[in-house]
């Protein structure tokens, strides 16, 4: 199996790791389990990278403790992969990876880690990339890309951006279930959910086309966590403070 077979089946384990925690099923450091468990330490490691602020979602949308161990596994996953490195635009990248990374940062922070080394502020190179929503088929695409930034908690250039774009979202989340390419809508109902969430008025029923999304194309464990992260949000039901040093446990 190749280097990239390994770090994809790496990713899709973390993924259903998370999705397990989303559901209840997960009470101990799955994180750091996924990575002391690992056949390949070093896949495991970049699909800490790879899922990034996704990882943290258990602990944002239900409250359950993080561990110091998840934080130390996260933190080993920059070691390997810093940002630095790995966050730099590449030609067309339009700085999603870089955003992607400060959004891991900010969450590792927010729950009782170190923060990690070129996660401090928003990317600046990323900012009219990521923020002009003029071409809003280009636009969404991104969006579609950094899915794992609609998440609460999380808030810069690029959240203030989906905040005024409902109606690109919209036409994004229509035009690929038009094209069948549903790993997009599913990424792009996410960016409405959070929307809802944040009580921004949608062109679309949220609840109405993620259970379409669902039923159309929503497999895969990344797929699945990315509608998960969906109905938590359009139900409503979060914790009242995530944030608590409380949350973390040693």
């Amino acid at each position: 199996m190749s280097s990239r077979a390994n770090f994809a089946a790496a990713a899709d384990e973390l993924a259903t790791r998370v999705l397990s925690a989303l559901r209840g099923a997960e009470d101990t450091a799955f994180i750091a389990r996924h990575f002391h468990t690992a056949p390949d330490a070093l896949a495991a490691l970049a699909a800490i990278r790879v899922i990034g602020a996704d990882a943290f979602t258990p602990h944002v949308l239900t409250g359950v403790p993080f561990h110091t161990e998840d934080a130390a596994a996260v933190a080993q996953s920059f070691d390997a992969f810093p940002a630095s490195v790995v966050g730099s635009p590449a030609p067309g990248d339009g700085g999603v990876v870089a955003w992607r990374d400060w959004a891991t940062g900010q969450l590792l922070t927010r729950f009782g880690g170190e923060r990690a080394p070129g996660t401090d502020a928003p990317p600046p190179t990323a900012a009219d990339a990521l923020t002009d929503t003029g071409d809003w088929q280009q636009w969404s695409v991104r969006m579609a890309q950094l899915a794992s930034l609609a998440t609460p908690g999380l808030d810069g250039p690029v959240h203030e951006a989906a905040r005024g774009a409902a109606l690109s979202l919209s036409r994004g989340v229509t035009r690929s279930l038009l094209r069948r390419d549903y790993s997009t809508a599913v990424r792009l109902i996410r960016w409405l959910a959070w929307l809802h969430h944040e009580g921004v008025a949608l062109p679309l029923d949220p609840v109405t086309t993620t259970e379409h999304v669902r039923i159309l194309g929503g497999t895969g464990p990344r797929a699945a966590v990315d509608l998960a992260v969906a109905r938590h949000l359009l139900e409503g039901q979060l914790p009242q403070h995530p944030q608590d040093p409380e949350a973390v446990r040693r």
